[in-house]
């Protein structure tokens, strides 16, 4: 009787979490950037609240299983960018938005600090109405509000196939800090950040 029992209990539990794990992964969201190096993208996101994780990879192009070889070379099309998996009940997608913007120099076209070409392209990759909608509304109030002059020309685009980069590249920042430091410094980033947007807080 026991075992019957027993066996009634694991049944009743494999049916039932399979759900609850369904459940719980249909809350999240997901939010795609291109801001130049993906390797910088993903510090700032990652230490926010409510991000479950950030991963880099190529998207925006026509080209089937995009390297990195291929993708920084230049000609399929693909943007460095990075993928963000969050849960909107802890953190919105307006927020991240705020964090994009704060973290990219949207007043260059195709390049972003040292590194040129479409590939380095600044852009939002919306992955429905509502993600559209509150991208348009974050860069037309940042038009009106920004501390600098020139215009914004970063893209929203609909988001399209992403793929994944190399497992070398994600999480760069903590896998290799000194070469990772020694880049950002090299590029310019924090200094052109900071030209842009101030110190940050």
């Amino acid at each position: 009787m026991k075992r019957i029992r027993l066996f009634t209990v694991f049944l009743l539990a494999a049916l039932v979490m399979p759900g609850m794990a369904s459940a719980a992964n249909a809350t999240l969201a997901k939010a795609t950037f291109a801001g130049g190096c993906f390797w910088c993208m993903e510090p700032p996101f990652d230490k926010l609240d409510g991000v479950v994780s950030t991963t880099s990879g190529y998207i925006g192009g026509d080209t089937k299983n995009p390297t990195y070889e291929a993708v920084s070379a230049g000609g399929t099309g693909h943007a460095e960018a990075v993928e963000i998996t969050y849960d909107p009940a802890r953190i919105s997608y307006a927020k991240l938005l705020d964090v994009f913007w704060r973290n990219i120099d949207p007043t260059v076209r195709n390049r972003q600090f040292c590194d040129v070409g479409d590939q380095y392209r600044s852009a939002i990759f919306y992955h429905n109405a509502e993600q559209r909608r509150l991208a348009e509304q974050s860069k037309a109030a940042l038009e009106k509000t920004k501390p600098f002059p020139q215009p914004i020309v970063t893209e929203i685009v609909p988001a399209s196939a992403f793929t994944p980069a190399e497992a070398y590249h994600q999480d760069y920042y903590q896998k290799n800090p000194l070469r990772y430091k020694f880049y950002r410094y090299r590029c310019g980033r924090d200094q052109r950040l900071e030209a842009l947007w101030g110190k940050p807080e």
